[in-house]
């Protein structure tokens, strides 16, 4: 039973240790961080820019009630998570976009066809031999 738990273990630190892990890991808390600059451009800036546009509503009283005023849907958080959204893939896009620039491979022109086999070689000069006794 020790051998399965060590070799488990084992495993998993081959798991974790692989740089691939460890970029999704700094990916993710890079990203939580960036959440948190996207929650507060929409929240701090954008919103109360709307807001004043819409005659000081704020997202969260922006609802539709429903029929008989008993069922109300507040769309307006949800408009708020939407913009928060469409900022960070926007960013995301940026940032993949210019890493994909940076780390572009140079295109590398298509190699030479292979040198002819000294037999083709001795064929081919035959041949034009042939032709020049023709004429």
């Amino acid at each position: 039973m020790m051998e399965k738990t060590t070799g488990f273990i084992a495993e998993f630190k081959k798991f974790i240790a692989r740089g691939n892990v460890l970029d999704m890991a700094v990916g993710v808390i890079v990203g939580g961080a960036f959440k948190t600059i996207a929650d507060s451009l929409v929240n701090d800036i954008i919103m109360p820019i709307i807001s004043l546009a819409t005659g000081n509503i704020s997202f969260s009283e922006m609802t539709w009630v429903v029929g008989d005023n008993l069922t109300v849907i507040p769309y307006g958080n949800f408009f708020a998570a939407v913009l928060n959204f469409l900022i960070t893939a926007f960013a995301i896009f940026c940032l993949v976009k210019a890493i994909n620039h940076f780390y572009k491979k140079k295109e590398t022109a298509s190699a030479p066809p292979p040198a002819p086999s000294s037999e083709t070689a001795l064929l081919t000069e035959i041949r034009d031999l042939l032709k020049e006794q023709r004429k």
